[in-house]
């Protein structure tokens, strides 16, 4: 990535926080027409939904000063919201519980919110909620902390709309990342198109990685005749490397290539996917052939891969 181009996406982030926090209108006194600001209303909300919880557990948790968190429990005890005594294994700090006026606002915020929420959506397409949500989840499973407790992925067969996703994916990975042009998007659409034109569920099969509701992965088994399975469009999002999903999902094209009754597994590479070639390797593929070309724009070494079944 260019300086320009890092600069315009670190401007684009900008741009989205600032609409995104005037959209949750956190820089309003009053959130959801309540005496509260939109902090206050977290902390109700956590004291609500945990009950017992220690302040300094939220301190840490929330990223609030002490002494500003301090101003907010001292507001809500004389508001009659919370309810506080010593915590045990903190002289510092105290646990909080919210009292029946506390608990009826916390309801109170969350029916708000859920009403505010659905006019926004009721004024949108159908489909766009849902996109919405999607983007959401990307961003909070990209961005957050500890991607170890994320679900696991599942492997899936597809549905309507992930073959084209296979090629938007790939198309836009290997343009991104290696520099290929638009001849290399003619030729996964060209597959995927001739996977769906010629399927026959007893020699053909495709596979979807997917984790958190989002495709991360794919893989596809086609008839490539004269007893050789073809393993072809084998694909795993930057987002979900390191989860063995690769390995994996050409496991499942070895397994289903037997159980067809292929004679063979032919598949083919270029070298410079180390990552994929590993995989290939370690699963017992041998190299039959290598050729140099130009069919994506850049100088590449194409290999040929087989595996005896």
């Amino acid at each position: 990535m260019t300086v320009a181009a890092e600069f315009a996406t670190i401007d684009a982030v900008r741009d989205f926080n600032r609409f995104y926090t005037n959209f949750l209108g956190v820089l309003n006194r009053a959130y959801l027409d309540s005496p509260y600001t939109l902090t206050d209303a977290r902390v109700l909300f956590e004291v609500g939904s945990r009950g017992g919880v220690a302040a300094s557990t939220l301190t840490r948790e929330l990223h609030l000063d002490p002494a500003y968190l301090s101003r907010i429990v001292k507001r809500f005890r004389e508001d009659g919201l919370i309810e506080t005594e010593p915590d045990p294994s903190d002289a510092r700090s105290q646990i909080m519980n919210v009292t029946d006026k506390g608990q009826a606002q916390f309801e109170e915020f969350v029916r708000r919110s859920r009403t505010q929420i659905a006019g926004y959506f009721d004024r949108l397409a159908i489909g766009e909620p849902e996109r919405i949500v999607e983007a959401m989840r990307t961003i909070q499973d990209t961005l957050g902390t500890d991607q170890a407790a994320a679900p696991p992925a599942i492997i899936r067969a597809p549905r309507p709309g992930d073959i084209g996703w296979i090629v938007h994916s790939q198309a836009r990975f290997y343009t991104e990342e290696f520099g290929w042009d638009h001849r290399f998007e003619a030729l996964v659409a060209d597959v995927a198109g001739k996977f769906l034109s010629n399927f026959n569920p007893a020699k053909d099969r495709c596979w979807i990685a997917e984790r958190s509701g989002l495709n991360v992965g794919s893989a596809m088994v086609a008839d490539g005749g004269n007893g050789v399975a073809k393993l072809r469009l084998l694909y795993v999002d930057k987002a979900a490397r390191g989860l063995g999903l690769g390995k994996l999902l050409v496991d499942e094209c070895i397994r289903f290539s037997r159980d067809a009754g292929y004679d063979k597994l032919s598949l083919w590479t270029n070298d410079i996917l180390d990552i994929a070639r590993g995989i290939y390797v370690k699963a017992g593929f041998r190299l039959v052939a290598e050729e140099r070309h130009r069919m994506f724009g850049p100088e590449l070494n194409g290999q040929t891969w087989e595996l005896d079944l």
